[in-house]
């Protein structure tokens, strides 16, 4: 009969672990590294004349000798400096799920000196079952490393999931199969032995880092140095007990924590200083649980954040445009007003700040009206936006059309769009009159910041009020660099045919009340001759 997992395992482990007379070899227990999908155990071995022998139990507490096993997700192979390695898939035989953690008990057995029997090494080997961990650096970072640059992440043979698990670059082309670098960024990640592993890449910064400038903020010894650089890469390894590591406790984990600098290149001469380097400040983190094995549950990287964009005082440049389609591919400029448009025919605009390049500008429609003058201040007027919203008497309302970013379009908060059905201005005293055909547009606009946070959106219909926006600069007016010459359309081509009906049968009318008099006339004609015989 199988038993539930956790009492399998309660009952195993003493099975495993206990009633063993040979003696145990001292020293460490190995290491041991949790990747995705299966994790290493590497051992390092006082003797190597005989090789090892690795057990394992499966679920019903039977022993079973390690090896190359696909079908259960074994293998067994020489490491490092003739070290054993051992690889096991999560979804393997041996591999059991128990809570939050992938567990597996293991024994190794070989021979002393003398050719006895010892127990070398025992451990139940615990990985997450939800690993945190960075993700592997986009294409770009890891493609625009040179070969000639790349330092490696790890030693290979390693596999994908492993060498993403560390956040580094896997080779894909065939001469790099199989190869783990770091990627042109910064790598952060923590051992299980209790240290920080930090590689840092000049590309990290722009403009590029002086990587003989950066060193631990609080680190005072050699300890401290890098223990490798290169032309592209500076990697630093330390302990967390050394090198001014901070330690604090959140909840059931502990924090450790240090911090990365880089010192500025300053030129002096009697009339001031300059530099050429950004300021670069890093901070890092290692979060391990309290109460759980020595893996890591949180690896983070904590930059600076960029700069705010410089001020820049001055009048609003305001451009209003009028596309050609739909697409806003092309615009009609100054020289083809007046544009002709029949009635109800879509027109597409588009409000832009002109000559600014801050990205935490946002532009906000405040209203937008149309006249049949060029003056903005002039009567009649008809809205087509309210409070940055649609004008809700209209019959036909004005349509809002969202501006997506795009490589011609680099700052898309910069710019609003709107599409409205064409009409016509009549007269208010004689509604069947029509004033002209010349129609202008107009718009009254502010600019906020942050673009894209919700005090720099207007939410139609309006709920908040004006002073809920955080405005910049005045509320400022733009007009249209031309009128709309609008057409009506022509008239209905019934009443054009009724007319016609109509002018027909007159013309026949008349033609026979003419002949009718004609004979009439006759008539009397020959009757009065008749009377003049007689």
């Amino acid at each position: 009969m199988w038993l539930p997992h956790p009492f399998w395992l309660c009952c195993l482990l003493p099975l495993a672990f206990s009633g063993q007379l040979e003696p145990q070899v001292p020293g460490g227990l190995g290491v041991l590294r949790c990747g995705l999908q299966s994790f290493q155990f590497t051992i390092d071995l006082p003797t190597r004349e005989v090789a090892p022998v690795l057990t394992a139990w499966d679920e019903q507490g039977l022993p079973h000798r390690l090896g190359n096993n696909s079908d259960c997700g074994t293998w067994v192979r020489e490491g490092p400096g003739g070290s054993v390695v051992l690889e096991a898939s999560y979804s393997g035989c041996y591999v059991t799920e128990w809570g939050s953690q992938y567990v597996m008990p293991v024994r190794v057995e070989g021979t002393d000196t003398a050719g006895r029997k010892m127990v070398m090494k025992r451990r139940l080997l615990r990985c997450p079952v939800d690993r945190p961990a960075p993700h592997a650096p986009d294409a770009d970072l890891c493609d625009s490393v040179p070969a000639r640059d790349r330092l490696p992440c790890a030693p290979p043979p390693i596999s994908r999931g492993d060498c993403e698990v560390l956040g580094c670059c896997y080779g894909s082309a065939e001469e790099e199969a199989g190869s783990c670098y770091y990627g042109n960024t910064v790598t952060s990640h923590c051992t299980q032995e209790g240290r920080f592993s930090i590689a840092v890449s000049r590309s990290a910064a722009s403009p590029p880092l002086r990587l003989d400038s950066v060193y631990l903020a609080f680190g005072n010894n050699s300890e401290c140095d890098p223990v490798m650089a290169t032309r592209a890469f500076v990697l630093f390894q330390f302990p967390f007990t050394s090198c001014g590591t901070t330690r604090r406790t959140a909840g059931d984990q502990v924090v450790y924590e240090n911090e990365l600098v880089a010192t500025r290149d300053v030129r002096t001469w009697g009339r001031g200083s300059i530099t050429r380097d950004s300021i670069f400040r890093l901070r890092v983190s290692c979060s391990y649980a309290i109460n759980g094995d020595t893996f890591p549950v949180n690896v983070q990287v904590f930059s600076l954040p960029p700069p705010l964009a410089k001020a820049q005082p001055g009048a609003l440049a305001l451009e209003l445009q009028i596309a050609k389609d739909k697409n806003y591919g092309s615009y009609y400029a100054a020289g083809d007003y007046p544009v002709v448009k029949v009635l109800r025919d879509p027109i597409y605009v588009e409000v832009s700040v002109l000559h600014r390049t801050d990205p935490n500008l946002g532009l906000l429609l405040r209203q937008c009206w149309a006249t049949p003058s060029p003056s903005p201040l002039r009567q009649p007027q008809w809205p087509i936006l309210v409070e940055g919203c649609p004008y809700a008497g209209d019959n036909y309302q004005t349509r809002l059309i969202p501006v997506q970013k795009a490589p011609s379009l680099p700052l898309p908060s910069h710019r609003q769009r709107f599409s409205i059905a064409t009409f016509g201005f009549v007269d208010p005293a004689r509604a069947e009159e029509a004033l002209g055909g010349q129609v202008y547009l107009h718009c009254s606009v502010s600019v906020c910041q942050p673009a894209g946070t919700s005090s720099c959106m207007v939410t139609c219909p309006v709920t908040r009020r004006k002073s809920e926006l955080s405005l910049q600069n005045n509320t400022a007016s733009i007009s249209s660099s031309g009128p709309m010459i609008l057409l009506q359309a022509l008239k209905d081509p019934l009443e054009k045919s009724h007319k016609y009906l109509s002018a027909q049968v007159d013309a026949k009318a008349l033609w026979v009340a003419g002949l009718s008099g004609t004979v009439i006339i006759g008539v009397l004609l020959v009757f009065y001759l008749n009377k003049c015989v007689e």
